[in-house]
C-alpha cells in the first residue's frame, strides 16, 4: 500500500498556498440551534450562503507547544519555509452580513469573482462569484449573531 510522504504533503500545502483562499459563511438552518442533523454534519456544501471573505493571511506553520497560533487542534508557530500545515486567518468587516445569524462556515480554495467585481474587493456576495471553488473544510457551529461594532476573526490550521 502506498502512503503520502512528508514531501508530498508539503507539496500539496504549497499548491494550495498559491491559490485564492476564502471563507464562505452561511445562515444554515435555525433548527440546527438545538442539534445539527446528521445530513448537515456530513454535508459538503453550505445550505444558506451569505458571503465570502478573502483570507487576510495565509502562511506555513509548524506544531509548537509555545506557538502564537492557538486553534482547536493545537498550537502552531509560523514558519519561513513550506510545511504541511497552512495557517489561514479571516477578518470580517463590521458590515459583512450585519444582523445575520451564522451557523456554517466553509474554507474555499480557488474562488473567483466575476470580472466586473472591482479588484481588491475582499468581501463578495454570492451574486459576485464566478466560480465558488473547492471546499476544503466545513464547520457547523453554534449560532453567531453578526452584531454592529464587531469584527469577527476566524483562524484555521489545515494539515495535509
Amino acid at each position: 500500500m502506498a502512503i503520502l510522504t512528508q514531501m508530498g504533503r508539503i507539496e500539496l500545502a504549497s499548491a494550495i498556498h498559491t491559490r485564492p483562499i476564502y471563507l464562505a459563511w452561511g445562515a444554515g438552518e435555525p433548527s440546527w440551534d438545538e442539534n445539527a442533523p446528521l445530513e448537515a454534519q456530513n454535508s459538503t456544501t453550505l445550505t444558506s450562503l451569505l458571503g465570502y471573505r478573502k483570507a487576510r493571511r495565509v502562511a506555513f506553520c509548524s506544531p509548537n507547544d509555545e506557538g502564537e497560533i492557538i486553534v482547536s487542534n493545537g498550537r502552531f508557530a509560523l514558519s519561513d519555509t513550506p510545511t504541511q500545515h497552512l495557517y489561514c486567518q479571516f477578518t470580517f468587516d463590521f458590515e459583512d452580513a450585519l444582523g445575520q445569524d451564522i451557523r456554517e462556515v466553509g474554507l474555499m480554495v480557488g474562488t473567483l469573482a466575476k470580472p466586473e467585481v472591482p479588484l481588491g474587493k475582499y468581501y463578495l456576495l454570492p451574486n459576485e462569484i464566478k466560480e465558488a471553488g473547492s471546499m476544503l473544510l466545513l464547520e457547523h457551529r453554534t449560532k453567531l449573531h453578526r452584531d454592529q461594532g464587531v469584527r469577527e476573526t476566524f483562524e484555521f490550521v489545515i494539515s495535509f
